[in-house]
């Protein structure tokens, strides 16, 4: 079967040049997301860290997948000190979500172009 391209458009509508997910067999690639367009867009990093987990858990939801599905994050942040120690909120968002069963995650400094964004995640699920 071919890779199928995913909008998910009820959720977090992808751009006019990319997809905003890619399934190919039982791998789900999820583009970069951000908290545009939710409550949380002008928050804090962790109010968009929640709005964004929301989001990719969905997306993987959708697909037939579950949080324990999801097995690498890519998190793009505008202030790393936001996210060292790894300890409080951060921690009870992702359990929020995960439980015990966390994806492998990597945390990169970047700059955005824009200052609403803080924060910008990835991920690959594999569905059953």
């Amino acid at each position: 079967m071919p890779p199928q391209r995913l909008g998910f458009e009820d959720i977090y509508p992808s751009g006019p040049h990319y997809s905003r997910g890619v399934r190919a067999g039982n791998t789900l690639y999820l583009a970069g997301c951000t908290a545009n367009g939710s409550p949380a867009e002008n928050g804090s990093s962790m109010e968009q860290l929640d709005a964004i987990l929301d989001r990719l858990i969905r997306m993987v939801e959708a697909e037939g997948g579950q949080a324990a599905s999801i097995v690498k994050l890519s998190t793009y942040v505008a202030n790393p000190g936001d996210w060292f120690p790894f300890d409080g909120v951060q921690v009870e968002i992702f359990h929020k979500y995960f439980g015990d069963d966390y994806p492998v995650n990597t945390i990169v400094g970047v700059e955005f172009p824009t200052s609403n964004v803080l924060l910008e995640i990835d991920a690959i699920a594999v569905l059953d």
